[in-house]
């Protein structure tokens, strides 16, 4: 059997993220769940840097355009927050590009804009 990739570290911000669904259900903007994840965050102590701007590199240079991730939480994990009706591919294909580029290997898509919290696992 696989091994769980960041086991611990992403079972506990999954619970965050559960726990912050649970308390506002489904129908908020998107700023609204990045809010309650980042007092949740700094409640239970857990490392995060929220909206880093990273440049993508084409052949070694940096271009103009740059993106700024959600979340990066222990220094390992990207968090990609939605409050759409789903997860669709888009979702992934941006989270692969994103893992890419920050060189992280495990990053998650958690949407909370179903009527119970879903979240799908994306490791480059």
């Amino acid at each position: 059997m696989t091994e769980i990739f960041l086991k611990e570290e992403s079972y506990k911000l999954i619970g965050l993220c559960m726990k912050v669904h649970r308390e506002l259900g489904a129908g908020f903007k998107e700023i609204v769940y990045k809010d309650a994840l980042e007092l949740e965050s700094l409640a239970n102590n857990i490392p995060y840097t929220r909206e880093k701007s990273f440049a993508v590199n084409y052949m070694g240079v940096p271009l103009r355009r740059k993106f700024c991730p959600d979340f990066i939480i222990y220094n390992a994990i990207l968090l990609e927050v939605k409050a759409t009706a789903s997860i669709v591919a888009r979702f992934i294909t941006d989270t692969i590009n994103y893992l890419k580029t920050t060189g992280l290997k495990l990053g998650i898509i958690a949407n909370f804009g179903e009527a119970s919290f879903k979240y799908k696992r994306v490791i480059c």
